[in-house]
């Protein structure tokens, strides 16, 4: 970062140097609000993330925007689900709030997510869409008073603000004119809805619980809203006892993209695909991305110095220098882990993750995807709900057994000359529960490295 903005001083020659580092290090900051806003019905959700876009100038993200307000590639499918009175696949809802917060309103400006996630697998898909809040608004409140409340709520169709006929009663009287009773208050719906709120929550709970704060809604707005800024003005600290710089090996298959989220999450670091950086740079349509975009196209590898460029400049960007890292799908070989090296990017833990052959195939050749929903599924360990949505799934060609055979290949011919090149790794099980496999990795991480053998 450091190096970038030196570069960008020489090439500009600005009048007054100061004011332009300043400027340099806005562009590239990392203090953009990223936050979740959840609670039960009628807990004040709303009022809160509204209430935080104005204080922060960030963009607010509900059920209500992504269906009404934004203009993204899968809305009309979930405005159709809402419109036959379906549920809205986990999936789409990821899909969705992951396009909306890749704009550049939201990197840029920071966002307000309301309401999401809803349940530990959307959750888990926000994780591996490298989606991660900094801090996490709990509010809760008795049932008894959540349902007192849902029935004096009103909506200002014109702002989306939400009044109450108690507690929060509107002034303007043009504006008292237009508020309406939403849909589904009926106590049977705010109860159903409850009872599946607090089902969900000790999970979503667990997950979030490093960056999560409940907070009791059941007293005055102010007061509220005061202990909420409190906590979302906080910075977290890692608990890592270093900056991590890690990397990933392992067959497709074993588990590494699900690892680097779990570790993201933790330590706060953050989380790099190598092949999703590729991909993000041809979306951007940046200048490396258009030299990229041929490749990706056509299927060819990324030639090595391509590659390079942008991990070099993805690594040294102020997020990763002050958090740390998480890398995977680079180096492939031995010239690119020296090609790492003598770039200066020399990471402080490497795992070799470890699946037999038979366990690779049955996790990849019997994964499925609903070209309808997006959601994913796998004929054994999670088969589909009905004959109708299992009758249209279709499998990737990357999941033939033809495609792993030569994946694998790839990896294996040159995975011994990387676990030479690298002696200080460390070798993952991957072939057992993912959360004993993270106890294992955190351990890892946390304790000194092995000392060399003279």
């Amino acid at each position: 970062m450091t190096q970038n903005m030196l570069e960008e001083l020489l090439i500009h020659k600005p009048d007054d140097p100061i004011e332009f580092m300043i400027n340099h290090l806005k562009q590239n900051n990392d203090d953009a609000p990223r936050i979740c806003v959840l609670g039960p019905p009628a807990s004040g959700k709303t009022t809160v993330a509204m209430w935080l876009c104005k204080h922060f100038n960030a963009i607010r993200v509900s059920q209500e925007t992504l269906l009404f307000k934004e203009a993204l590639r899968q809305t009309e499918e979930a405005k159709a689900y809402k419109e036959r009175n379906q549920k809205i696949p986990n999936a789409l809802w990821a899909n969705l709030i992951q396009e909306r917060l890749s704009n550049v309103d939201c990197i840029k400006q920071g966002w307000i997510l309301e309401g999401f996630p809803e349940n530990q697998e959307q959750a888990w898909m926000l994780q591996s869409s490298g989606i991660f809040p900094r801090h996490v608004v709990m509010l809760y409140a008795p049932d008894t008073v959540l349902i007192e409340r849902s029935g004096g709520k009103r909506l200002d169709p014109l702002t989306q603000e939400v009044f109450h006929t108690t507690f929060d009663w509107p002034s303007d009287p043009l504006v008292q004119e237009r508020l309406v009773k939403p849909e589904d208050l009926s106590e049977q719906e705010v109860s159903k809805k409850l009872l599946e709120y607090h089902r969900n929550f000790p999970e979503i709970f667990h997950i979030y619980q490093k960056v999560l704060k409940s907070i009791n809604a059941d007293q005055p707005s102010v007061d509220v809203l005061s202990q909420v800024l409190a906590f979302v003005q906080t910075r977290h600290r890692s608990a890592a006892p270093f900056t991590p710089r890690i990397l990933f090996f392992g067959p497709p298959g074993s588990g590494k993209s699900l690892q680097a989220a779990l570790i993201a999450q933790k330590y706060d670091v953050v989380n790099i695909c190598c092949g999703q950086l590729l991909k993000e740079a041809v979306a951007d349509n940046t200048k490396l991305g258009e030299l990229v975009k041929p490749y990706i196209d056509s299927g060819c590898p990324v030639p090595n110095n391509l590659v390079l460029k942008l991990l070099t400049e993805r690594l040294s960007s102020l997020d990763c220098l002050s958090h740390g890292w998480v890398l995977s799908g680079f180096p492939r070989d031995v010239e690119q882990g020296e090609q790492l090296q003598k770039a200066q990017i020399n990471p402080n833990r490497v795992f070799f993750f470890n699946l037999p052959y038979e366990s690779i195939m049955e996790r990849l050749s019997q994964r499925r995807t609903d070209p309808v929903t997006g959601e994913r599924y796998h004929t054994t360990f999670r088969p589909a709900p009905t004959p109708e949505i299992q009758a249209r799934l279709r499998q990737n060609p990357k999941d033939e057994e033809e495609n792993i055979e030569k994946r694998l290949n790839i990896y294996y011919s040159n995975v011994k000359a990387l676990e030479d090149f690298y002696q200080d790794a460390f070798y993952v099980n991957a072939d057992q529960d993912p959360y004993v496999i993270f106890e294992f990795i955190e351990s890892c991480i946390i304790k000194p490295l092995p000392c060399r053998k003279p």
